[in-house]
């Protein structure tokens, strides 16, 4: 099972970095592409910093420039996680034993702004590194001396601005009076916890907004055991709470929490395509291929919904291959099959078309499945293609395979009565004739034979072939309550409960497409003329007893 990595035993990965001096640059290679594949994981980049300081050469003046450069990585990548924040401190700790004073408070900058779970922390930590060092230390000389006009200016000591063309490194001298040194360094701290401290309470209402979410995430990494139903409601309500509130930034961050610890859901996976579908087009590209290439190889769903969206961006070849390798790789998928049909029938492929359904009936391995690609191969010879003789070939051999398969005389029903009726009668009589006398129950033969009543009734030109369809039909009668009564005295079970057992299809044979689209009351002739053959009609008066 492929997923995102975990890192919980501590010991055992700094057993695995011991290895790891002895092979750098191998290991380097490693700790680079699993960063590449999971970018977020914080854990992945302290192991890889912490690999670097062991392995890099501290008198190599580059050495400083390389853990930086990777600390800068580390955080662009993952730092906006809500439980980023040992990145963040081991950061400003590495600057910090580097005596950058000035490179610990930019950071400083960045992290009171992101909401983080120790958010209160750091800015006591902030707090801290301003109290104990000289502003001069940790500002940048054109921070300072912005800070020492500020003050100035509130205090009355300079009546105008600087203007830009000011030489600004005489705004750094010593003040030689020590009492008003040490005023100034402790109004250039207070003043600048003040501005920070509008930058913290702005964060800690964005925290709060998010704690209820970030509390109910007890999973943060990937397992194969499923998830609780719980655990999803919470990641479902998270992202839309970010997408309607948060930036884009954050919103991407949320969508790659979300798919390392649901990894293999694809509703997340769909969520955050369809997302991306506003922002980037290569992003919606490398969360489909990421999906379907490394957690959801099986799931057809996310795969249907790449190839669409490589057919909407004109990438006509693309979705091909998409479908044609999911279906490689799932032998038998019906919905992917009729997939690839329809994007052929899109973009004029008749051919191909065909040959995919014509190729889906010879493969089928049941007979059902033949019938049911049978049907849809003489609908697209029928309505697309508008070849009637081929689509009723089709079909006829089908029946001659499948004699008990409903569908397939309705479907053939259908395509005869959208022809000319007059014209066509002999097909249609035929049709009928195939389902009354075949292998279908009884109550099924009535029913075409009630429909083949009706339609010499409304449409036929010969008397006699109603009166023959006819007495066909008051046979079957007679014959149905024959076993009905056989039933009723336990010695067969009754045909309506084989019926419904054994002939899953029969559900809908009541009702047909386009044209057969009538009601059970339609089928049955007696009660849509409200006849009763037995009386009504007076079958006697046409045929007198001999």
């Amino acid at each position: 099972m492929q997923g995102p990595l975990r890192f919980e035993d501590q010991d055992s990965a700094r057993g695995d970095q011991n290895i790891a001096m002895f092979y750098p640059t191998s290991t380097q290679m490693v700790y680079r592409r699993g960063l590449q594949a999971i970018p977020l994981s914080v854990d992945l980049w302290i192991h890889y910093i912490n690999f670097l300081k062991e392995t890099l050469d501290p008198a190599d003046p580059e050495t400083s420039s390389t853990i930086r450069g990777a600390y800068e990585h580390a955080v662009l990548a993952a730092g906006t996680d809500f439980r980023s924040d040992r990145l963040w401190e081991m950061y400003i700790n590495w600057e910090d034993e580097q005596g950058n004073l000035r490179e610990v408070t930019s950071i400083y900058d960045r992290i009171l702004g992101i909401p983080t779970q120790l958010y209160s922390h750091h800015f006591q930590r902030f707090k801290e590194h301003i109290q104990n060092n000289l502003p001069r230390d940790f500002l940048t000389t054109e921070q300072f001396v912005q800070l020492r006009r500020e003050l100035a200016a509130a205090n009355g000591h300079s009546g105008e601005e600087a203007q830009p063309g000011d030489d600004l490194p005489s705004g750094t001298e010593d003040i030689t009076d020590p009492a008003k040194l040490i005023t100034e360094i402790e109004n250039m701290r207070h003043r600048i916890i003040e501005i920070h401290q509008e930058i913290f309470n702005h964060n800690e209402h964005e925290v709060s907004k998010r704690w209820t979410f970030e509390e109910a995430i007890k999973r943060p990494y990937f397992h194969v055991k499923p998830l609780e139903k719980i655990q999803l409601k919470n990641w479902k309500e998270y992202l839309e709470f970010e997408i309607e509130n948060g930036t884009h930034e954050r919103v991407v961050v949320l969508f790659e929490r979300c798919v390392i610890s649901c990894a293999l859901y694809e509703d997340f996976w769909i969520k955050y395509a369809k997302y991306m579908e506003n922002h980037s087009i290569e992003g919606v590209r490398h969360v489909y291929s990421r999906a379907c290439t490394i957690h959801l190889p099986k799931k057809p769903m996310v795969h249907m919904l790449w190839a669409a969206f490589e057919e909407q961006q004109g990438n006509i070849d693309e979705a091909r291959r998409i479908l044609k390798t999911f279906e490689e790789c799932i032998l038998g998928l019906a919905m992917i099959r009729l997939r690839r049909v329809s994007l052929e029938r899109r973009h004029g492929n008749m051919e191909e078309a065909e040959h995919l359904l014509e190729e889906a009936v010879r493969n089928a391995k049941s007979i059902t499945e033949a019938s049911f690609y049978a049907i849809k191969l003489a609908r697209h010879l029928f309505k697309v293609q508008k070849n009637l003789p081929k689509a009723r070939k089709v079909l006829s051999e089908a029946i001659e395979i499948d004699k008990e398969n409903t569908k397939l005389y309705l479907n053939l029903l259908e395509m005869e009565y959208s022809g000319d009726l007059r014209q066509n009668e002999e097909n249609i009589l035929s049709c009928f004739d195939k389902a009354v006398h075949g292998a279908l129950s009884i109550k099924m033969r009535i029913t075409f034979s009630q429909r083949k009543v009706e339609f010499l009734e409304d449409f036929g030109s010969d008397v006699n072939k109603l009166l023959d369809a006819y007495d066909e039909h008051q046979a079957l009668l007679k014959e149905q309550d024959s076993l009905k009564r056989r039933a009723e005295n336990g010695s067969e079970e009754p045909d309506e409960k084989k019926m419904l057992t054994d002939d899953p299809s029969l559900a809908s044979a009541q009702m047909m497409d386009g044209d057969m689209q009538v009601n059970q009351a339609a089928y049955n002739y007696n009660a849509w003329y409200q006849y009763n053959y037995q009386n009504a009609w007076n079958y006697g008066q046409y045929y007198h007893p001999t």
